[in-house]
This record gives C-alpha cells, sequence and structure tokens, in this order.
C-alpha cells in the first residue's frame, strides 16, 4: 500500500510517515512547488491524504477534483485536518472524501484507520459477552461480567451497536472520553429482555445535544420498539424520560426484512428461535459479513423439538459469513434441564456452524453461572468438537474490550490487556 501526503505542516507530514511505515505503508510527501495532480498521475498510490486548509490550496477543492477526474480510479482520499467541526466532515463526505482524521494523530489507530479505510474494512468490539444477568466479581475478570453489547465500526466514523445491555455502559464511558460524547449511531435491538436493554438510559452519548441515533428492532404484537424502549424509563421505573435526552432518537420497528444504511451498509434480519419476537441480523459491508445471532435455541434431537425446517432456515442465513456471534448459553449437559429457555447448547452451536460452513465462530451470551474457568472449558470443547467434524472454522471466545476484524487478515486485539491474536 501506499500512500501520498498532502500537507504543507512538514512536522505533521513527517509524524504520519513514520507512522505509516511502521504498519508497512509506504508513502511520499508533496512537492507544493509542483502541480500537486501530475504528481498523482505520476505515481501509484492507493489514498491520498489531504489537509483542507493549506496556502492557496482548498484540500476539500482537491479532493472534488480528484474523484471527478476518472483516470484516478478507486483511488482513496483522506482528510486528515485539525478542524474537528460536523460541518467540514459533512463537506468533505458531499465532495467524495472516503474518510476523515482529525489532528493531533493518535499514534495507536492512525495507520489502522488508513488501511480499513482503503481496504473497506470494518471491526467488531465487544462490550458485553454475558446473558442473563451481570456477573461481576473475581470468577469473571478474564472474560468480563457484562451483558450484552457489541459495535461494529466503519470507515466514514460510522458504528453500529447491537443490544443495550449492561456492557453499553462501557462503550458510553469510552465514547464520553475518546469523543467527548459526539457520536451517531444505529441501535439494534435483538429483543427488549431485560440483559439486552438494562443499560439503554445509562448510555451517556444519548443525553448529548447533537447526536442522532436511530433504535431497531422487532416490535411486539401491537407494541412498538418505541413503546417497549420506553415502558422501562417509565417514571415508575426510572427518573428520566426517552423525551428527555439531548439526542435525536428516533426508532423503526423492523421484521424479517433488509435494512440499506448509506448505501453500502447492508443489514439483513432473521426472526430467532426464543420466547417472543427476537431478530438475528447479519451484516454485510466490503465483501465481508458478520452475524449477530442471540438469543437464539437449538433443540436436540432427543428433546423432541428440534425443527430441522427453521435449522436450515438458520444455516442459510449465516452461510458462509467471516463471522457468527452467537448464543453459546449452555454446555450440552446443563441444557438438559434448560429446554425451552430459548438458548442453545454449545454442541448443536458446532454443528450449525460447521454446516453453515462460517469462517470464525465467536463464543456469546455464557450463563451467569459460568466462570472463566468454565468459557474456557467450553471454548476448549467447541475447538475439539469443530476439528472432530473436520470443519475449518475458527472457534473464540472475545473478552469484554477484544476488538476483531474479518478483513484482510481476521486479528483479536484485547484492548486492555495490548495482545495481539492471529
Amino acid at each position: 500500500m501506499r500512500a501520498f501526503i498532502v500537507d504543507d505542516d512538514q512536522a505533521v507530514a513527517g509524524i504520519a510517515t513514520e507512522l505509516l511505515k511502521s504498519s508497512g505503508i509506504e508513502s511520499e510527501v508533496v512537492d507544493l512547488n509542483s502541480n500537486i495532480l501530475d504528481q498523482l498521475r505520476a505515481g501509484t498510490f492507493d489514498v491520498v491524504l489531504m489537509d483542507i486548509m493549506m496556502p492557496n490550496i482548498d484540500g476539500l477543492e482537491l479532493c472534488r477534483q480528484i474523484k471527478s477526474d476518472p483516470t484516478f480510479g478507486a483511488l482513496k482520499v483522506v482528510i486528515v485536518s485539525g478542524k474537528a467541526y460536523e460541518f467540514d466532515k459533512r463537506r468533505a463526505k458531499q465532495v467524495g472524501a472516503d474518510g476523515y482524521i482529525t489532528k493531533p494523530l493518535n499514534p495507536m489507530t492512525f495507520a489502522l484507520d488508513i488501511r480499513a479505510i482503503v481496504e473497506s474494512a470494518f471491526n467488531v468490539t465487544y462490550w458485553g459477552v454475558r446473558g442473563t444477568l451481570p456477573v461481576p466479581g473475581p470468577k469473571s475478570l478474564r472474560y468480563g461480567g457484562n451483558t450484552s453489547c457489541v459495535t461494529m465500526s466503519f470507515p466514514n466514523d460510522r458504528t453500529l451497536i447491537f443490544d443495550a445491555g449492561s456492557g453499553i455502559k462501557a462503550l458510553s464511558d469510552s465514547i464520553m472520553k475518546e469523543r467527548g460524547g459526539k457520536l451517531s449511531a444505529h441501535l439494534f435491538i435483538s429483543h427488549p429482555h431485560w440483559d439486552h436493554i438494562n443499560a439503554f438510559p445509562f448510555f451517556a452519548p444519548f443525553f448529548v445535544p447533537g447526536n442522532k441515533f436511530e433504535v431497531i428492532g422487532a416490535k411486539h404484537g401491537d407494541r412498538t420498539m418505541e413503546d417497549l424502549i420506553s415502558a422501562q424509563m417509565d417514571d415508575v421505573f426510572f427518573p428520566i424520560l426517552v423525551t428527555d435526552m439531548g439526542a435525536s432518537i428516533t426508532f423503526r420497528d423492523a421484521g424479517e426484512e433488509t435494512i440499506t444504511i448509506d448505501g453500502d451498509i447492508v443489514v439483513e434480519t432473521m426472526l430467532l428461535s426464543h420466547p417472543g419476537n427476537c431478530l438475528g441480523y447479519r451484516v454485510n459491508f466490503g465483501g465481508k459479513s458478520v452475524c449477530y445471532v442471540t438469543d437464539n435455541e437449538l433443540y436436540t434431537e432427543d428433546s423432541g423439538f428440534q425443527n430441522k425446517a427453521y435449522e436450515a432456515k438458520l444455516i442459510e442465513f449465516v452461510k458462509g459469513t467471516d463471522v457468527l456471534i452467537t448464543d453459546t448459553t449452555y454446555f450440552d449437559d446443563e441444557y438438559v434441564t434448560k429446554i425451552h429457555w430459548g438458548h442453545s447448547p454449545i454442541g448443536r452451536v458446532v454443528e450449525i456452524a460447521a454446516a453453515a460452513e462460517v469462517k470464525s465462530l465467536h463464543l456469546f451470551h455464557h450463563d451467569p453461572d459460568q466462570t472463566d474457568v468454565d468459557i474456557d472449558r467450553k471454548l476448549e470443547f467447541a475447538r475439539d468438537m469443530m476439528s472432530a467434524l473436520k470443519a475449518e472454522t475458527r472457534v473464540e471466545a472475545p473478552q469484554e474490550g477484544s476488538s476483531y476484524s474479518p478483513w484482510p487478515k481476521p486479528w483479536l486485539f484485547s484492548l486492555d490487556r495490548g495482545h495481539l491474536h492471529r
């Protein structure tokens, strides 16, 4: 990968060059005394990084010229500017910029952000991996004790949030610290059981004026998603109503359908095997996909309730996905006494993942009685069973604070522990 840097601040250009070099990205810095477009045509580049405010050069106009010239083909343009105003970010998008990064450059994320934009990559971050109820304490230190919350981050500062269990509070803390609370996103609710919505009122960006959120999920009969979320914040139960929050929050009822966001993020939905209406989501972007399928019960054959037609539909829904994040609540022997509780035994999940030829299976929604050691055993069991089935599916048990990218080479990174798994 090669980058072309257009910036009149030589110190910033030098820092960018070194950060990119450390990530294996070669770069060339513009000669501001020569024609910039001619310099671009004279080389072979994957991405142009440019400031907005430069002497005799309007970065946004230069971006427009590059994007309107077919000879530059798929060349990506990323604005790297000290201007953090939403107006400038919108304007950059309007003239065709593929990304917007604000100065000062973050040495931990800058090169990764550039690579993600060029490769149309996205990453998944886990904020809560437990089910039913939070379980803080010494037995859940490694995997974490918070309930369901996962984010998917895309180029151009776009975020999808899945569920608002207690894990969304950790996400809230991160956004308040790193972004000053500024965020606009889509929040997909799988279903309104408490472990998936109980921390909705504690997501601080909901209270920040100027933020925009769309909350999407299945309605239950005549009770809309707005009714379901608002009910738990009725003033009998909570002192602040949804209508009191400072951000713009809209609600959308979804069934089995396809939802397109910004023209390039495609979210497919499927009703799952769980009490009430519960939606699973398949997110497709840049030739890759991630499936979020929780909560979901896969009956064993000896239970007498196995639904092979439903399983065939589920296999087709997750077929070939890069990442399947799914309910693996119970060990097989535990499930015998948990039939009809709406959750799956690990053995059935492995069978479905292998049959669907998913590339990576992520164990999720762990029973609150299971300790870190139990989850280790569950992971070992799943890996051994997958090997016995001669399936090529990788199996992971993500921890709170870990991130995963399905593109271009899968990696799992623990933010708080600082180690990288390939």
